[in-house]
């Protein structure tokens, strides 16, 4: 299996910037695809980014396209979220999760198989 850390959350102004990491170890980190989720009190949890193993395919919300980017690095074993233009919306736990199986970048939380901790973000009006 793999593991999962997440790191670079934090309390951020409206129009700000933050940069998400996720570090895992254990199996090979090239044979997941990952992705990114986040849940604000109250609601489900939501898909907010993805990218496969290539890193040539990304997936996007519709809510964050233009404003997030999501990337990984197979040499440090690390995918991050570069949050720009952040909104009061966007704050969240964001969530770090790989996806064994082979296709393309699901949005569905059940097809992920291994999740971090999660990391706060919250963005002040």
């Amino acid at each position: 299996q793999v593991q999962l850390v997440e790191s670079g959350g934090g309390l951020v102004q409206a129009g700000g910037s933050l940069r998400l990491s996720c570090a895992a170890s254990g199996r090979t980190f090239s044979n997941y695809i990952m992705g990114w989720f986040r849940q604000a009190p109250g609601k489900e949890r939501e898909f907010v980014a993805g990218i496969r193993r290539s890193g040539g395919t990304t997936r996007y919300v519709d809510s964050v396209k233009g404003r997030f980017t999501i990337s990984r690095d197979s040499a440090k074993n690390t995918v991050y979220l570069q949050m720009n233009s952040l909104k009061p919306e966007d704050t969240a736990i964001y969530y770090c999760a790989a996806d064994q199986h082979f296709g393309g970048v699901s949005t569905y939380p059940a097809v992920y198989e291994y999740w971090g901790q999660g990391t706060q973000v919250t963005v002040s009006s």
